[in-house]
């Protein structure tokens, strides 16, 4: 019997590729370097950014002082955020039947909370996590047992939707069902 379900957020929940491609591009061009879109659309999606920024030509010293300038270039482009329209109705439908839904990502805090305002979702999850509430992030289960003990649910009680590589690996190594989303 399922308890609780757990969501992704970045091609789960939302596909969020466009506006990271534009506030890094953004970001990046202000450094003078420009990334490459399909390398970034086929390489760096579901990656943390200290993985992905050097494979795009980013100097190891400019990192962090690229991911700030990102953050705060992102909302500029949220209106290219595309919902997964299919697994909101999923979560109206188990909220219906008292399951309760819990949003877990490794997306920041205020990147979180501006993507579910935009796009009216506010309410639709009793509990979120984001990277700041989870020292260990994915492909580590941390977050997801974390959000798991949070409801008193047992890992065979909950099922994780995932996309990326790191995020199913989480889901896989938390003990719960796990659905691949494409």
């Amino acid at each position: 019997m399922i308890k609780l379900a757990l969501f992704d957020m970045d091609g789960t929940l939302f596909d969020t590729r466009e506006a990271n491609f534009l506030s890094y591009g953004r970001a990046c061009h202000e450094q003078g370097i420009e990334i490459d879109r399909d390398k970034f659309m086929d390489g760096c999606y579901g990656r943390n950014y200290r993985d992905f920024l050097p494979d795009l030509g980013v100097p190891q010293e400019l990192i962090e002082q690229i991911h700030d300038v990102k953050l705060r270039y992102y909302n500029d482009y949220l209106d290219s955020i595309v919902m997964n329209r299919p697994l909101f109705d999923l979560i109206d439908i188990l909220a219906a039947q008292g399951i309760p839904s819990a949003l877990v990502t490794t997306a920041s805090r205020v990147n979180t909370a501006d993507i579910l305002r935009v796009h009216g979702c506010t309410d639709k999850f009793a509990l979120v996590m984001t990277q700041e509430d989870c020292s260990v992030q994915k492909p580590a289960p941390d977050c997801y047992l974390k959000a798991m003990a949070h409801f008193g649910a047992a890992p065979d009680e909950c099922i994780i939707f995932e996309d990326a590589a790191a995020g199913i690996a989480a889901a896989k190594a938390a003990g719960a069902a796990v659905y691949s989303v494409v």
